[in-house]
């Protein structure tokens, strides 16, 4: 446990609750935390971690602009559902795990890289639909962050793995709220 990842997790606590909230605050929040859990993820040779967290930094950029620009028409939540696309998201993380997890397997000494490539995948979906509003991002989030907690109890990740597991519950959070906002934001629009 470093001082890193303790700092790291803080940013990441504040960096959740803003996004439930919907406050475009969790952009330059959620920044700050994968720039730190770079060095963190490199040091447990957890590469695919340590990618995802370089790809989230670009996420991070998009969804502050993106959340930006739909903050212009305050009418609605601009929570949305992923409908006929949410199979198509689906076979997508499946096939970036077995991808990853193979890739990883052949030419890195990495650790764990099956379930890590599944929490690179999903993660970098989940965070596609989180900065696109997308209701069900927060689904794909609770399913990561429970492979994440084994993942990082298991490479002694304790401050980290307490950070998935609080993860976990605000995801579990997240959905109720944002499900919450997005029918009554349809049931504003149908009126």
């Amino acid at each position: 446990m470093s001082e890193i990842e303790i700092i790291a997790t803080i940013f990441g606590v504040i960096c959740v609750w803003l996004t439930i909230k919907q406050h475009i605050a969790c952009w330059p929040i959620g920044l700050v935390q994968v720039v730190l859990y770079i060095s963190v993820f490199y040091q447990a040779k957890l590469y695919a971690d340590m990618v995802l967290h370089v790809i989230y930094v670009l996420l991070s950029i998009y969804g502050w602009y993106h959340w930006s620009e739909s903050n212009i028409n305050k009418e609605s939540s601009g929570i949305t559902l992923c409908g006929k696309f949410t199979y198509i998201y689906g076979a997508l993380c499946l096939a970036l795990t077995l991808i990853l997890g193979f890739t990883f397997t052949l030419y890195t000494d990495a650790s764990l890289t099956y379930p890590d490539s599944f929490i690179m995948s999903s993660s970098l979906i989940a965070q596609w639909l989180m900065s696109r509003k997308k209701l069900e991002s927060w689904i794909l989030w609770i399913h990561t962050d429970i492979v994440a907690i084994y993942v990082y109890w298991y490479k002694e990740l304790y401050w980290t793995t307490g950070l998935y597991l609080l993860f976990l519950f605000m995801a579990i959070s997240g959905l109720a709220e944002w499900r919450k906002d997005y029918y009554q934001a349809k049931s504003i629009l149908v009126k």
